[in-house]
């Protein structure tokens, strides 16, 4: 199975939505090579980093899922190999 990295950023506006963006990534633990969160009390959001080594579907699943959440935004940056 071929894989992919990439890195997914997310930006949570909704705080109430956090524990299933956290539970979506418990989902993909297995992929997660790295997490960083920042929550920015100045503009209340909550920004997490995470970067992923996983087939492209999954990447995409991931990424679909979070972005369809209310409140949550989601941006996917792929290397090339």
């Amino acid at each position: 199975m071929e894989t992919r990295l990439a890195i997914i950023g997310i930006i949570v506006e909704e705080r109430n939505v956090a524990p299933k963006v956290n539970e979506l990534l418990s989902e993909y633990a297995k992929f997660i090579q790295g997490r960083m969160g920042v929550p920015y009390d100045a503009k209340d959001v909550s920004i997490i980093s995470i970067v992923i080594d996983a087939p492209m579907d999954d990447i995409s699943a991931l990424s679909g899922k979070l972005g369809a959440l209310q409140g949550v935004s989601t941006k996917t940056v792929y290397s090339k190999k």
